[in-house]
């Protein structure tokens, strides 16, 4: 396989990039709706997976994927060109803090680094795809807050401490969780990521666990039924 990973409607090719796919990214990509969502947000996009699974979901969705990393930009927006998305997903090299438009986005993601000041990744590049500055949740909630339409949704999956502190500063912003997935590798093991929907409609959370194997080497069939129409081997 390479450095190129193979779904059923496009291929990723990962060189270049920091960070390879992964099991949050994918499952980010497969849960994350909004109901007739037209403008999509992908803040760090890495490979640009996520973005082209949103894609896949939303045929008439427009989706910007932005990335603070040039080369991960380059390779998003090559995997973007290489694909039957390229009119629908665009790439921009940019931190979400700089980036500029006029858009209201229905939905928003984030699958971010999540390494709160612990010790920085001695190779650069792959230390800012995981590891994330003492102000990056908070900078990041404030866009969103700027960014998202007043009726859309912002997803992201994090390890639980870090999606607690996240849920924490988005209240300062008048967002709340409405669904909170709590994401198990089995049913003995506890939860180690949670993927949060933040909205401004003040629901009560709606709370779920997901569980990815039955036993080991066996995924369970929510997970399967997930990513039957992503991966090739579903």
């Amino acid at each position: 396989m390479g450095n190129v990973f193979k779904f059923k409607q496009f291929e990723v090719n990962q060189s270049g990039c920091a960070m390879k796919i992964n099991t949050d990214g994918v499952l980010l990509g497969a849960i994350a709706a909004q109901e007739d969502a037209k403008y999509i947000l992908d803040i760090g996009t890495g490979t640009g997976v996520i973005a082209m699974m949103l894609a896949q979901r939303f045929k008439n969705a427009q989706v910007d994927a932005v990335e603070i990393d040039e080369q991960a930009a380059l390779a998003a927006e090559g995997n973007f060109n290489n694909s039957d998305f390229a009119a629908n997903c665009n790439a921009h090299h940019n931190d979400i803090s700089a980036f500029q438009t006029d858009r209201k986005y229905d939905l928003v993601v984030s699958n971010p680094p999540y390494f709160v000041n612990d010790l920085k990744n001695q190779e650069h590049r792959k230390g800012i795809a995981r590891h994330a500055g003492s102000n990056l949740f908070e900078s990041m909630v404030e866009r969103v807050a700027e960014l998202m339409d007043k009726s859309g949704s912002f997803w992201f999956i994090l390890p639980v401490k870090q999606a607690e502190y996240m849920v924490k500063i988005a209240s300062t912003y008048g967002l709340s969780p409405s669904i909170v997935i709590h994401l198990h590798s089995d049913d003995s093991k506890p939860e180690f990521r949670w993927i949060v929907c933040l909205d401004y409609a003040g629901k009560i959370t709606l709370h779920q666990n997901l569980n990815i194997y039955e036993t080991e080497g066996v995924y369970t069939v929510a997970y399967r039924q997930l990513l039957k129409d992503f991966f090739l081997a579903f």
